[in-house]
Order: structure tokens, then C-alpha cells, then sequence
């Protein structure tokens, strides 16, 4: 985790400065000292000060910073998220890649949040997210989501299998899909199949697999495959899913709910610095 984010820290501040901040090298004497402050100009939930911090070390190592919240903090608008102290230059030209990390992030947080606050009185039914996030950033976007409150799904391809619509029409069926999964993969890793209507849902449990999910379907038809499974399996349901219906779709009974506009669809928060 530490190498990946240095890495992407080091790329962040790479594009942004290229060569050099031609502007602030030009009007700020290198000695000079300057102070600042990171201000929430929305109601936020907070996430990334700590990747914020240290892109401003990078550039200073001598920064001195303070913030009294911490990631999941509720930030009310016109707070102050984080204080700075240190070289002026490296202040500035580490302004906006800083603001980047802490923006996104939190935006990502905030949008959760809401979500997870419509289940409130859902707590047996758990709020997932996907693999839609931007290319290079999943581990970061992951971290917001769970930060925000709600959980992971895969994190990629490689930790559980899950067979959906195009594996099973390129294997011939269910059946044939799960059963050479099985034949390769460790005991320890669980299988989950992508169903649409309630025929698949059987084929399914008949292949004997550890969680069904339930594509696209209305909440009528997921009722239905609920009943249908009776336990034998962990129910996710996916696919459409909007806030104004989360709470239809946990009082159906189902165990996971994933919505990929947790991470696709999140807005940036308004965070600005202002030099004091």
C-alpha cells in the first residue's frame, strides 16, 4: 500500500510541476516561510487527509501540519479541515495535487454516506460497490467506500471468482460454468454466479454455489428468488440500483446490495487553500 500510493504521489506531483511551477519559483523567494488552511466550502465526509499530508511533505519535509478531524469525520461547510506550516513554495505547488487526492476521496465518502444512511434500518443487508472505478485509483476509491461506511466487493479479478452472463454463454451453461471452476480453484475460494430470472436462479443452487446474484431483476422477481433460495446461498442483488429504492430491495430479504455509482458517480467536494 505505502509503495503504490508513493508511487502515485510521485506521479501526481510529476504532471503537475513537470520542469518546475514557473509561477510560484518566479514570485516566491525560495527561504521564505508561509502559512495556510484547507476549508470544507460544503458539508463533506472526509477522507485522504493523510495522502493530502504527505503530498505536501514530499515537497517539504520540514511541513508542520495539524487537522482536528480524521478520515469519516463529518466536516461541517467553513470548517477547517488542515493547517499548514512551511516553505511557501513548496505550500503552493503542492496545493492542487494535494486538493485532488482530498477532493475525490471525500466526494466518494460523502456520496456513500447517504447511501448508507438510507439503510440505517437495514443493518443486516450490506452495501457493496464494484470494480467500476478509474483505472489506478481502486485501492484509493475502495478505501473512500468503506470509509464512507458501506463495504468492498472484489477488489479485482484475482480474489473470487464470479461467473457472470458471457462466461456462462461462452461455457454452454450454469452447470458447465461452475462445475470447471470447481475443478481448478482452491477450497477456500467461494464461487458466485450472475443470474436474471429465477431459471438460472436454480440452476444455480443446483450447481451448488455460494452466492447468487441477482442481475437486473424487479423487486417482485426478487422476492420470489429469495424465497427460492431459502438461505442455501448469499443473495446479492445488482444492477440499477438507485438510492430511492435501496430500502425496497433490503426488505426483500437479500443479504448484499452492490451499486457501482458508489464510486463511477461520485461528484468531487469543494475544498479549498487559503494563504494566511
Amino acid at each position: 500500500m505505502t509503495s503504490f500510493l508513493n508511487r502515485l504521489i510521485d506521479m501526481a506531483l510529476a504532471e503537475d510541476i513537470g520542469t518546475g511551477d514557473i509561477t510560484t519559483d518566479y514570485l516566491i523567494p525560495g527561504d521564505r516561510q508561509g502559512c495556510g488552511a484547507i476549508v470544507a466550502k460544503e458539508a463533506l465526509v472526509l477522507c485522504g487527509l493523510d495522502i493530502a499530508k504527505t503530498v505536501f511533505q514530499r515537497l517539504d519535509p520540514d511541513v508542520r501540519l495539524h487537522a482536528d478531524g480524521k478520515d469519516g469525520a463529518e466536516i461541517a461547510c467553513g470548517e477547517t479541515v488542515l493547517t499548514l506550516e512551511g516553505n511557501l513554495r513548496a505550500l503552493l505547488t503542492a496545493e492542487r495535487p494535494a486538493l485532488n487526492f482530498l477532493q475525490h476521496l471525500s466526494g466518494i465518502a460523502t456520496h456513500v454516506r447517504i447511501y448508507v444512511n438510507a439503510l440505517s434500518h437495514h443493518s443486516r443487508v450490506r452495501l457493496v460497490d464494484t470494480r467500476k472505478t478509474t483505472p489506478g485509483w481502486r485501492v484509493l476509491e475502495k478505501y473512500a467506500v468503506r470509509t464512507g461506511g458501506a463495504h468492498n466487493h472484489r477488489m479485482g479479478l484475482f480474489d473470487g471468482v464470479l461467473i457472470k452472463d458471457n462466461h456462462i454463454a461462452a461455457c454452454g451453461g450454469i452447470r458447465q460454468a461452475v462445475s470447471a471452476a470447481r475443478k481448478q480453484i482452491s477450497h477456500l475460494i467461494k464461487i458466485e454466479v450472475e443470474v436474471s430470472d429465477l431459471g438460472g436462479v436454480n440452476e444455480a443452487l443446483e450447481s451448488g454455489v455460494d452466492v447468487i446474484m441477482l442481475d437486473n431483476m424487479d423487486v417482485a422477481h426478487i422476492r420470489e428468488a429469495v424465497s427460492a433460495i431459502q438461505h442455501r446461498a448469499v443473495v446479492e442483488v445488482s444492477g440499477g440500483v438507485t438510492l430511492e429504492h435501496l430500502a425496497d430491495l433490503a426488505e426483500t430479504g437479500v443479504d448484499l446490495i452492490s451499486i457501482g455509482a458508489l464510486t463511477h458517480s461520485a461528484r468531487a467536494v469543494d475544498l479549498s487553500m487559503r494563504i494566511q
